[in-house]
């Protein structure tokens, strides 16, 4: 009876040190993601108003920047619940996604000697490839053009501290997702909280 009781005791000790390593697993992941995936997003108000608001030659007004924050918050909306949701998530192949993903499984419904999907399929890689190069840079560079903001005298280092900020960005790619998710992660958050806070600061 006793060996009984400390067998079940031994087994809910374990049961409950797997379950707090379950959720800090999961807290660990959800971090990583916040950094990964989440960044491109995250970094994109520091470019995006400006590049939608810089034809307008006139002075900008309020209504200017609700219109162009009506367009990003519809254009998400959109893209993410219906495309995403709707029809990628469902498409996967073998619990994979990708554009990869999905000329493979979209191959295997055509005949075998068809060239449509593969010619699809290299455009589609071929921009995802533009995009990563085009979208880091943009980004770092929007961000290190506020430099000018503080003094106009570094105007000339804009450029070449945006090129040492990508050199080290994509030497650490090397290292795998996973180190580079733990150091991004919290400066995402951090990102995040902040123009959170300036976004209701702002409006109170």
């Amino acid at each position: 009876m006793v060996l009984a009781n400390a067998s079940e005791t031994e087994s809910l000790e374990r049961s409950g040190h797997a379950e707090t390593e379950r959720q800090h697993s999961t807290k660990v992941l959800m971090l990583g993601a916040l950094g990964v995936v989440y960044g491109d997003i995250g970094t994109s108000p520091i470019y995006a108003f400006r590049e939608a608001l810089h034809a307008s030659s006139s002075s900008v007004a309020r209504n200017d920047v609700l219109g162009v924050l009506s367009l990003i918050v519809w254009a998400l909306t959109i893209i993410v619940t219906v495309k995403y949701v709707a029809f990628v998530l469902r498409a996967d192949n073998k619990g994979e996604g990708g554009t990869l993903s999905l000329m493979a499984l979209a191959r295997s419904a055509y005949p075998p000697g068809s060239r449509l999907i593969l010619v699809i399929g290299i455009c589609g890689a071929a921009l995802f490839f533009g995009d990563s190069i085009i979208t880091p840079a943009i980004s770092v560079l929007s961000a290190v053009e506020g430099l000018e903001v503080v003094t106009p005298a570094l105007d000339a280092f804009v450029v070449p501290i945006t090129l040492v900020i990508l050199a080290v960005l994509f030497a650490v790619q090397r290292f795998g997702t996973g180190k580079v998710a733990a150091v991004f992660g919290p400066v995402t958050a951090t990102w995040f909280v902040a123009i959170g806070a300036a976004g209701v600061y702002h409006i109170v």
